[in-house]
């Protein structure tokens, strides 16, 4: 793989990180990791950050790839993919549209249940709404305990576990301070497992799903990337036909959003049914020592080194060939 990426000559790269985003630390530590490991691929890859530099100057410098290691808003929502193209500047991971719609997890249920897959049940609230919300109307909607977020956050900024009435408002308030929209939906209780996609179209292919064991459930910001308590389990260890079920709705799920390069979808399943819900979807997903693509590709037979230049080689464009 990494012999391979040497022949194409990718030309001189950027990785981009760091970024604006309330996600900037975990950014900068994805960023760093790729950039050492395209460095050892004898690719010539540069740090990048579009907080401390106008993107423009990706075009005066002569970048001919981008590696988009950006989380959250003005990384992975369409912008920065936006200004790429108008520069013609091949990058990493979703077009515009794709990275946009993906962003919002309220329109990504949109997309999703108009493509009859399942959701959890949810209710989008605005903040001038939160005084007047009757939290048992809410509830009856919803049951309890419920999940409130902000609708275009990533890494569980924002989020809260509501398991009384009484804490509903203060959850809302919480996640009103990262967005305009709040995602208030129903917890399913029972396995939360992960799966990445590499690829696009028809030739998109689900890697080894992710059993995700958080201290007392919850997978919050400290549990992802701080600490070392959450154990990982790959091979997930559900039965084969349970794991191959999963990996073709995320596969479809994947599509349906018309996502390209890479991406990584989370599922939560009902522990009494066995149906599995799509949550949301992360098309810049994380690289650092914690972060679950490089841990599935792994075992895969694609070690980290591997999946980086594997992903630099599918950059592109939405637009290929149609800027001067």
């Amino acid at each position: 793989m990494t012999q391979n990426v040497k022949r194409m000559n990718m030309g001189k790269v950027a990785v981009l990180m760091g970024g604006r985003s309330a996600e900037r630390e975990v950014s900068l530590m994805s960023g760093q990791g790729v950039l050492k490991a395209l460095k050892a691929s004898g690719v010539d890859a540069h740090a990048f950050d579009p907080a401390e530099r106008e993107l423009s100057e990706l075009k005066k410098e002569g970048f001919q790839r981008c590696f988009i290691a950006l989380h959250g808003r003005f990384g992975e929502d369409g912008t920065v993919q936006g200004a790429l193209e108008l520069m013609g500047i091949p990058y990493t991971g979703s077009g515009v549209m794709a990275s946009s719609i993906a962003m919002d997890k309220v329109m990504t249920k949109r997309v999703w249940q108009a493509e009859g897959l399942p959701v959890p049940r949810h209710v989008l609230v605005h903040p001038a709404e939160i005084d007047s919300l009757s939290a048992n109307d809410l509830i009856q909607t919803l049951g309890l305990p419920l999940i409130v977020k902000p609708a275009r956050e990533g890494s569980s900024i924002g989020v809260s576990k509501v398991q009384r009435a009484e804490d509903l408002h203060s959850a809302l308030r919480a996640a009103a301070v990262c967005d305009h929209d709040i995602l208030c939906e129903q917890c399913i209780v029972g396995d939360e497992v992960t799966c990445p996609v590499l690829g696009a179209g028809d030739e998109a292919r689900a890697l080894p799903v992710i059993l995700i064991v958080a201290p007392e459930g919850n997978y919050d910001y400290q549990n992802k990337y701080f600490t070392e308590d959450t154990q990982y389990l790959v091979p997930c260890g559900l039965p084969v036909q349970e794991e191959a079920a999963i990996q073709a709705l995320v596969r479809r799920a994947y599509q349906a959003l018309g996502c390209r390069g890479w991406g990584r979808i989370d599922v939560m399943i009902d522990g009494a049914t066995r149906q599995p819900y799509l949550l949301e979807i992360n098309t810049s997903p994380g690289m650092t020592g914690h972060s679950l693509v490089p841990m599935s590709a792994t075992a895969d037979g694609m070690p980290y080194e591997a999946l980086c230049c594997h992903l630099l080689a599918s950059a592109a464009l939405d637009y290929e060939g149609t800027v001067a």
